[in-house]
């Protein structure tokens, strides 16, 4: 429920992709500023970083062309007559020059105070990627991350002050549904054990191991099913068509498992989503990468209360400690047959596990996030109101 707006309102605008665009950047925007949007104390708009895309949401108050430098310095004057904060979502691939070099421009010519809420936080990042990132940092009022592992990393790796960063995490739904069992009656999923993933389908997912473990598994548990959630990633799509995604159902019918596993080839709403993860028994991420900092489909099953098995990359080490799920072994299909395992044959344990997790997931809210970012907001507006004062 949307509160009363008063006077004493402020401005917050949100620099980032947005749907129609397909991305995890965009949903993430989205599903924040609609929560802020349900506050009394701010009014939450977007500018929307573009291609091509059309907007049909009227919070979309004006647009930065993606690969037009120009448009960042025009971008940065709207901003400063329109607003009273700025909140950068930051991803190296979606802003324009080399690493997104072009944000710099932006950032340099604001007068209003910003934060930058950062997507992926490398590890060992090229010189120009981490130029762009210190120096957004350094001309910043704040930097957010949403995991604790990536504090020391912007701090030694990127020299942003440690005073600046503020650890919030990523915000997950809030969603009633029925009882799993009684789901899974109505997918025709009915006395089975669910196994899914999700997200915008890519090699580097790593969903082959998903399907060899699941074949090794499937002799001691035929009613095993994995559920393949989401459709192929557009950037993938548009350079390889849909060779990852027959690569992966070629692989099921080598190994004799096709009828355990099914593709749910759609971009899936946000109930329909929370739907299948509370049908799940298990969610599995196998994706390929250490470096993955953050993780939205991680967040969501943890918010969930599912139990996890995930090769360990950084967010899965931080979110999964404590009981909370099982890590495998990188490129392993054995270690991720083995995890699973485990979880099928000790209930008790199974059960323990999303009791954990869920706990975890509760506190991730969107409406918990988003009361961060205002109390965040407001303590800069205080902080720069009371520095005006002053200068003046």
């Amino acid at each position: 429920m949307k509160m009363e707006r008063t006077n004493q309102t402020r401005s917050m605008t949100f620099l980032s992709t947005y749907p129609p665009r397909v991305c995890g950047l965009a949903t993430f925007t989205e599903d924040l500023v609609n929560e802020i949007d349900k506050t009394a104390s701010f009014r939450p708009n977007v500018i929307a970083v573009t291609n091509t895309e059309e907007y049909e949401d009227s919070r979309v108050v004006a647009k930065l062309s993606q690969h037009n430098r120009t448009s960042y310095f025009q971008t940065a004057r709207w901003a400063n007559t329109h607003s009273e904060l700025l909140v950068i979502e930051h991803e190296y691939g979606i802003f324009g020059g080399d690493c997104g070099e072009y944000i710099i421009d932006l950032a340099k010519n604001l007068t209003i105070p910003f934060i930058v809420t950062t997507h992926t936080v490398l590890m060992e990042p090229s010189p120009k990627q981490r130029m762009v990132l210190r120096e957004l940092g350094r001309l910043s009022a704040m930097v957010v991350t949403m995991a604790e592992s990536a504090v020391q990393l912007l701090v030694n790796t990127y020299g942003i002050d440690s005073s600046k960063i503020v650890v919030i995490a990523h915000g997950v739904p809030s969603m009633l549904v029925k009882p799993r069992e009684e789901l899974k009656i109505r997918y025709g999923l009915d006395n089975k054990q669910v196994i899914s993933s999700f997200g915008l389908i890519s090699p580097a997912k790593g969903l082959e191991y998903g399907i060899e473990a699941v074949a090794k598994v499937v002799p001691e548990y035929e009613n095993l099913v994995y559920l393949i959630l989401g459709k192929t990633h557009p950037c993938v799509r548009e350079q390889d068509g849909e060779s990852y995604r027959d690569s992966l159902i070629n692989l099921a019918e080598r190994l004799g498992v096709r009828d355990n596993i099914r593709f749910i080839d759609k971009y899936l709403t946000k109930e329909e989503l929370i739907t299948y993860l509370k049908l799940s028994d298990i969610y599995m991420t196998p994706y390929l990468s250490k470096e993955q900092a953050v993780s939205g489909t991680l967040a969501y099953a943890v918010g969930c209360g599912r139990v996890v098995v995930s090769t360990p990359y950084r967010y899965a080490q931080e979110l999964l400690g404590d009981g909370r799920g099982m890590l495998a072994e990188f490129s392993n299909a054995d270690s991720l047959a083995s995890c699973i395992r485990d979880i099928f044959q000790n209930p008790l344990q199974k059960k323990e596990m999303e009791r954990k997790t869920l706990a975890v997931g509760q506190t991730m809210t969107w409406a918990k996030v988003a009361g961060r970012y205002t109390k965040l907001g407001s303590n800069i507006m205080a902080r720069n109101l009371e520095q005006g004062v002053l200068v003046g």
